[in-house]
């Protein structure tokens, strides 16, 4: 809507209409989520019977809640130290193609900037059955030819690492390489005619122009990463992440304890958006 064309009053209230429609569409099932979660019934939907915290801190026979059960305390811890890997790895990979795509031109940059961009167009389940298959092909040639068994060549944690860093990794790319077109590239000049060497300049001068948009890839990374289901879900081993043991509670029969889980998470990402977004109009305002 174009604020300075005249506008009547039933356009105006049909686009007020449509605002509303639109977020209680994108934010009633959260909602509703959340409630639940401290609903008092054995099934994890509606009527409302009552308020309790069972479905956190229950330890009894007939009802267990999430800080007591092990399976989706160890799927959560699985899922943190997953994302926490793949937030390493993309930072430094991500960040690296940045600087090497903001330098000047050199053979293949236009392809290798295409390849390094594939993965956004390349769906999850397809990127994870080819991530399976040519790990799988690489192991066996491995084993039958030269004896040699490499356990990360099979669905295990570091092969679900693998899987997400190779996608994960681009998105990170994306945001370094928007502020690094921002950067004054006259200050890391003048630092060098002032003696700095190289690595100096670096670490005084691009990494804090930096930090706001390695904060929040580095926030971006992690929570796809622990998000993850359509990649990880063909790469994982025993150790299952928190998205696909979700998936396997919700096949096998929903449980209220699922909505507790939910509004964890729902905090918890709420918060970790809240405390990017204050870092980065910091960074800003530096």
């Amino acid at each position: 809507m174009i604020r300075t064309f005249p506008q009547s009053r039933g356009y105006s209230l049909g686009f007020k209409i449509y605002i509303c429609l639109f977020y209680l569409f994108l934010f009633a099932p959260l909602v509703v989520t959340c409630v639940l979660a401290f609903n008092d019934s054995s099934f994890p939907s509606l009527p409302w019977k009552g308020f309790s915290l069972d479905w956190f801190f229950a330890d009894g026979p007939a009802r267990v809640g999430i800080f007591h059960d092990s399976s989706n305390l160890t799927s959560i811890w699985v899922s943190t130290k997953t994302a926490f890997f793949v937030s390493l790895l993309s930072l430094a990979v991500g960040s690296m193609g940045a600087f090497l795509f903001e330098q000047e031109d050199f053979p293949g940059k236009q392809g290798l900037y295409f390849l390094a961009l594939s993965p956004l167009v390349i769906p999850g389940v397809i990127l994870g059955i080819s991530i399976l298959l040519a790990a799988n092909a690489f192991g066996l040639l491995l084993e039958e030819n030269l004896g040699i068994d490499v356990p990360i060549l099979r669905p295990s944690f570091w092969l679900v690492v693998l899987g997400q860093f190779s996608f994960i990794s681009t998105f990170v790319l994306l945001v370094v390489s928007a502020r690094l077109k921002k950067f004054d590239h006259s200050l890391e000049e003048a630092a060098l005619n002032l003696g700095a060497t190289r690595f100096e300049v670096i670490r005084y001068v691009t990494i804090p122009f930096l930090r706001p948009a390695l904060i929040g890839a580095g926030a971006v990374a992690f929570l796809m990463s622990f998000e993850n289901f359509n990649t990880t879900l063909f790469l994982v081993g025993s150790d299952t992440t928190l998205p696909i043991n979700l998936y396997l509670q919700v096949r096998d029969g929903s449980s209220p304890i699922i909505n507790a889980i939910s509004f964890l998470l729902i905090v918890s990402t709420s918060l970790l958006a809240l405390i990017n977004l204050l870092f980065s109009r910091r960074g800003e305002e530096a």
